[in-house]
Order: C-alpha cells, then sequence, then structure tokens
C-alpha cells in the first residue's frame, strides 16, 4: 500500500464520476485503500453510497479503525466551470491539497444513432462530458499541483478503446476518446517542469451498467448483432490504482485493459 506521501501524510485524490461504474470501483478502491478521496458526481446520493461501499468493503477486508481514507462528496457536474472550479475548492479546503485526479466521467450519447440523424445537442452533451469535462477538470488540477508545497501530482485520463478503434455508430463519442488521448499527451508535455504526471487508461468492456448492453449483443462491425465477453471492473480499479501510486519519476502513458476475448485486436 502506497497511500502516503513522502511526508507521511496521506494522498488526495479527485475522483470524477465517482456515482458508478469505473469511477465508483476506482473511488472505492483508492479508500480502502488509505486514500481520502474527494467524490465527485451529478448525484449527492450516489455519491454517499459509494462511500458507504468503500466503508463496508474496509470492514470486510478487517481493516483497523482509520485505515481507510476520507471520503468527500461533491456534487458537481464537470461540464460547468464553475462547478469544477468549487469541487476544487471544496477539496483544498478539506484535505490541504490535490495528489491525483482520476478524470473519468463521461457518456456513451445516444448510441446506434446514425450521423446524419444525430442532433447537435447529442453531440454537444457528449463533447460537454467527455472533452470539455476532463479539460476543465485537468486545468484546475494542473493549476493546484503547481502551486501546492511539495509540488505535482499526477492526472489520469480515462480513456478508451474506442480511442484506437470505433464502434458503428458512435461518432460522438469515438470522436471525444481520441480528442482525449491529445489532452493527455499534450498535458503530459507540459506537466513536466511541475513534477504533474499525466497518463491514460483505455478500457474495454468492463461490467457496469453502461455495458449491461454488452452480455446480451451490440452491433459489430460486420452488421451482426453479437454478445460480448466483459470483465470485472475491480480489476480496472486495481490497475489504476497501481499508476496512481508509483512515484512521481515514473509513469504510465497508456495503459489497456480489456476482457481477453472481446472483439478488439485483429478481424471479428
Amino acid at each position: 500500500m502506497n497511500a502516503k506521501r513522502t511526508d507521511g501524510r496521506t494522498k488526495i485524490a479527485v475522483v470524477t464520476g465517482a456515482g458508478s461504474g469505473i469511477g465508483r470501483a476506482v473511488a472505492v478502491e483508492l479508500l480502502r485503500t488509505g486514500w481520502s478521496v474527494a467524490l465527485a458526481g451529478r448525484r449527492a446520493g450516489a455519491l454517499e453510497e459509494t462511500a458507504a461501499l468503500a466503508a463496508a468493503a474496509d470492514r470486510v477486508a478487517g481493516g483497523e479503525d482509520g485505515a481507510a481514507g476520507e471520503a468527500l462528496a461533491v456534487r458537481t457536474d464537470v461540464s460547468r466551470p464553475q462547478e469544477v472550479s468549487a469541487l476544487f475548492a471544496a477539496t483544498v479546503g478539506h484535505f490541504g491539497r490535490v495528489d491525483l485526479l482520476f478524470n473519468n466521467a463521461g457518456t456513451f450519447g445516444p448510441g446506434g444513432v446514425p450521423v446524419e440523424e444525430l442532433s447537435y445537442e447529442a453531440w454537444r452533451h457528449v463533447v460537454d462530458t467527455n472533452l470539455n469535462g476532463a479539460f476543465l477538470c485537468a486545468q484546475a488540477a494542473y493549476r493546484q499541483m503547481k502551486e501546492q508545497d511539495p509540488q505535482g501530482g499526477r492526472i489520469i485520463n480515462n480513456g478508451s478503446v474506442s480511442a484506437h478503434t470505433p464502434r458503428p455508430l458512435s461518432v460522438a463519442y469515438t470522436a471525444t476518446k481520441h480528442a482525449l488521448t491529445g489532452l493527455t499527451k499534450s498535458l503530459s508535455l507540459d506537466g513536466r517542469p511541475y513534477r504533474i504526471a499525466v497518463g491514460q487508461i483505455d478500457i474495454g468492456n468492463a461490467a457496469t451498467d453502461m455495458t449491461q448492453r454488452m452480455r446480451t449483443g451490440v452491433l459489430q462491425a460486420n452488421g451482426e448483432t453479437t454478445p460480448e465477453p466483459v470483465m470485472d471492473v475491480a480489476d480496472v480499479a486495481r490497475t489504476v490504482r497501481h499508476m496512481a501510486e508509483l512515484p512521481l519519476e515514473a509513469n504510465v502513458q497508456f495503459a489497456t485493459v480489456l476482457a481477453t476475448t472481446m472483439p478488439y485486436v485483429g478481424r471479428g
């Protein structure tokens, strides 16, 4: 476990989209292993459920009193600049600094809609959440990490295998995930002078509510609809924690974690 900084203090993380899915799994994994975490999401009740799950996981694991980190729930819409600013102000006000941002909040949007039928409003919603929201959170984290003492921190962006290979009828989601890779590379370069490490995890078919349809059948590039395998979301969470707990002198620039037999590598 490496949830302590070199000065012996608990590491502080901000996890967006922490009320469900991958964000919840990562937040629970960090909390139960000693990180303190600001939980960000649009539904306050769901954030409180995440905090309760982390406390329960710590008890099941036999953790000593105080072994788990402290959770701070902050209702946030990452597409709104003022709410992102308020999230980081609340985090720093409560915990004193930010060591990690897991930039996870995202939406697939109206999947299965042909390009010519996709409304601008739907396109804009996906872009505002997946790309603009990621930028706003990264910018706020960057500002804090640059000025805090000791300086630096880590940002991990949640990409997707769609950042490499699109699914049919997913133009908005795929475009934002490709853009997120550019954001990751640029932030990684610009963060070097300030000990800000930036990486990206590209995830394929983790078992969450968002991927439930994979088990019953999803459209393939050849026009067929077939079920796809999924993997335990806890395996994703452990991978993120590994990336997060590296010293700032080391960085996982890109990691791809996917269900072993999903149709991604090769044909079919």
